[in-house]
């Protein structure tokens, strides 16, 4: 998540008392420079494209808004085996309830919600889309790529556990008893 007080790379925001009311799509594509930024953020090689599809719900009487989704995009990652660069593709749907932001900050949040995760705040009534997919690919992104036929070989193991290293003080040890 994006500290507060900075502004994402990916920023799409929409206001949720302009949104109509019957449900809306949204298409967003990012440009050269926020794939490049998102790139650095991700620990990507490249971020090629990033597009995403969204329908937006209208607000409920409770004020929850309900968004869903599928992202497309083209990364290059590294090959946490060879470090070969690794293209990949990535498409995921993606679903998220939102609701207004509790007046109290120390208000506990209901873990209980209908069987599903509690709705993501709404702040100073709006919800940015484009961070909203953003953080959707990079949940989707393989922690662990590996080209084809990569195989990690771990280092063989000794039958015989390493002789103990000598202690510095060993030596002065052997000195004292020289004396003694």
């Amino acid at each position: 998540m994006i500290p507060a007080d900075s502004v994402p790379e990916f920023s799409r925001p929409i206001r949720i008392d302009q949104l109509p009311s019957k449900l809306s799509r949204h298409r967003l594509e990012a440009d050269p420079a926020e794939l490049a930024a998102l790139a650095i953020r991700f620990g990507l090689e490249a971020l090629e494209s990033l597009t995403a599809e969204i329908e937006i719900n209208p607000p409920t009487r409770r004020g929850l808004v309900r968004l869903q989704g599928r992202i497309h995009a083209r990364v290059v990652q590294t090959c946490v085996v060879t470090l070969v660069p690794l293209a990949a593709v990535v498409e995921a749907p993606f679903s998220l309830t939102f609701g207004p932001a509790p007046e109290d900050e120390d208000e506990e949040i209901d873990l209980i919600w209908d069987g599903e995760d509690p709705p993501d705040p709404i702040e100073d009534g709006r919800i940015d889309l484009g961070e909203v997919v953003a953080e959707h690919l990079a949940l989707s992104l393989d922690p662990f790529p590996r080209a084809p036929g990569a195989t990690f070989e771990p280092p063989p193991v000794a039958d015989e556990p390493p002789a103990p290293k000598a202690s510095p003080f060993s030596a002065l040890a052997a000195l004292r008893q020289k004396k003694g």
